[in-house]
């Protein structure tokens, strides 16, 4: 890394994990899992992982399933009503045609090495304009236990692609949700408040939600990352200039930035 004698803050890869343990609320998860699909999951707080027990597997196949196949991509100009000002888009492309041809492969690499696809999008029933180039678009796709040896199993792919881990214990739950070792943001789904507050202390992410996403955009909050997973913390207004100045010595930065100061 150069040394420009500036602060700086630099943002590191984290698996940003959805767990589901002793849960019961199937309606709720299945309303989220078309919004956490915005943006094409191209966002750091976007959630690819979901580690599921695997006694409510077939229960959590039955809410995730109905709700992904609702997804609608394409572009926001090929409306099916020239006069809908608000037509139904869950995402668009991903940045650009490399990263789509990348995230293919991915796909493809870890099915031949044994994760099983339990769900692939059709981008035939995508809407493009007359002529489009569609190079940049990938449909959303789930696999369930993709090997250690691919990419997918251990980072966020930074595009549609869902990965699903099945788990017995509660220690087996903890270690999955920590595989990248530090996350912006994790949610645990368990019905029992007692036992959320036993285990998100454990997941190693800057925020942990119960049952409902975490995002860099709860801006009364400071904002950053966990062990590996983003070196910095700020949101932005008075936090983001805490977050890169000095002040007194006995106001110091939370996250990555323990021998720093906050400005007052």
């Amino acid at each position: 890394m150069t040394d420009l004698g500036k602060r700086h803050i630099l943002e590191q890869e984290g698996l940003n994990t959805w767990g589901i343990w002793n849960h019961s609320d199937w309606d709720t998860l299945a309303a989220l899992v078309p919004k956490l699909f915005d943006y094409g999951k191209q966002r750091c707080t976007a959630y690819p992982r979901f580690v599921v027990q695997r006694e409510l597997f077939d229960a959590f196949l039955a809410a995730y399933l109905p709700a992904v196949r609702t997804l609608t991509v394409g572009h926001p100009l090929a409306v099916e009503k020239r006069d809908d000002p608000y037509p139904r888009l869950d995402f668009g492309p991903v940045i650009n045609a490399a990263k789509a041809k990348e995230l293919h492969d991915q796909v493809a690499e870890a099915v031949d090495r044994g994760a099983v696809p339990l769900y692939r999008g059709d981008l035939a029933d995508a809407r493009f304009l007359p002529g489009q180039d569609t190079s940049a678009y990938v449909r959303p796709v789930t696999l369930l236990n993709p090997p250690p040896s691919s990419p997918l199993h251990h980072a966020e792919p930074f595009g549609p692609v869902d990965t699903i881990v099945l788990v017995d214990t509660e220690a087996e739950l903890l270690a999955a949700m920590n595989a990248s070792n530090g996350a912006l943001v994790a949610t645990l789904s368990t019905d029992d408040r007692a036992t959320y507050e036993r285990l998100a202390p454990q997941i190693r992410a800057f925020k942990v939600g119960h049952g409902t996403p975490r995002s860099r955009g709860d801006r009364d909050e400071l904002f950053g990352g966990f062990g590996a997973s983003w070196r910095g913390a700020f949101v932005g207004g008075k936090l983001l200039v805490r977050a890169v100045t000095r002040g007194p010595a006995d106001e110091r930065l939370p996250g990555n930035f323990p021998d720093y100061q906050l400005m007052p």
